[in-house]
């Protein structure tokens, strides 16, 4: 596995900010900017994939349907963006 393709979501909360959310980690971030929001999402979920591999914890974990924005609130929803994140496994003695 050289990358994990992810799907992210960004949502309007207010006028001062954006929500990002991975479907498929359940991983969320903001920004006052719909780019970096999705800045913030890519660096959060790189920060979870490379904690839930040290920590031997399932990296893969879903965002529940009635939590999904596309689900519960369609019309909130900015931008849908497939984003790639590189993951590397070294092993150590």
């Amino acid at each position: 596995m050289d990358a994990l393709t992810l799907t992210g979501i960004v949502t309007k909360e207010d006028d001062e900010l954006f929500s990002s959310l991975c479907l498929e980690l359940d991983v969320a971030s903001a920004g006052e900017t719909v780019e970096e929001a999705q800045t913030s999402l890519l660096e959060a979920v790189t920060l979870y994939i490379e904690s839930a591999i040290e920590s031997n914890l399932p990296i893969i974990r879903p965002v529940p349907l009635d939590e999904n924005p596309q689900r519960e609130n369609p019309d909130a929803v900015i931008a849908i963006f497939p984003f790639k994140v590189n993951v590397a496994i070294h092993a150590y003695a």
